[in-house]
């Protein structure tokens, strides 16, 4: 069986969080990517913590230049971005990820809200 023929632009990025900020970091990111994806044009995103110590998101946009444009514009919500930064402790840089195959299924709505 083939994958289906895939396009757009992935952004993987990473984050140490100062210890006892987690909660809003995830407050301040969900916010964010929700209005992203709302009102940019963005094609939603996933926060994932990792093994390492380190805090991972996928974010996915129709293309480079989309992206570039939503982050072109003010900011789409400037007290979560406040918040969001006062959470991290370490940022590294952002990796473009070019996309091979995808076998990822969408998860139900209360899967991602009780996770």
């Amino acid at each position: 069986m083939n994958p289906p023929a895939l396009s757009g632009f992935i952004v993987l990025y990473r984050w140490r969080i100062h210890p006892h900020r987690e909660a809003q970091f995830v407050s301040a990111w969900s916010r964010l990517s929700a209005r992203l994806r709302d009102e940019r044009g963005s094609l939603g995103s996933r926060l994932h913590r990792g093994a390492d110590g380190l805090w991972y998101s996928y974010a996915q946009w129709p293309s480079a230049a989309a992206r570039q444009q939503a982050f072109a514009l003010a900011p789409v919500d400037p007290d979560a971005s406040e918040q969001m930064q006062d959470a991290i402790e370490e940022s590294f840089p952002e990796l473009v990820l070019s996309p091979v195959a995808d076998f990822l299924a969408a998860l139900p709505d209360a899967a991602v809200s009780s996770a």
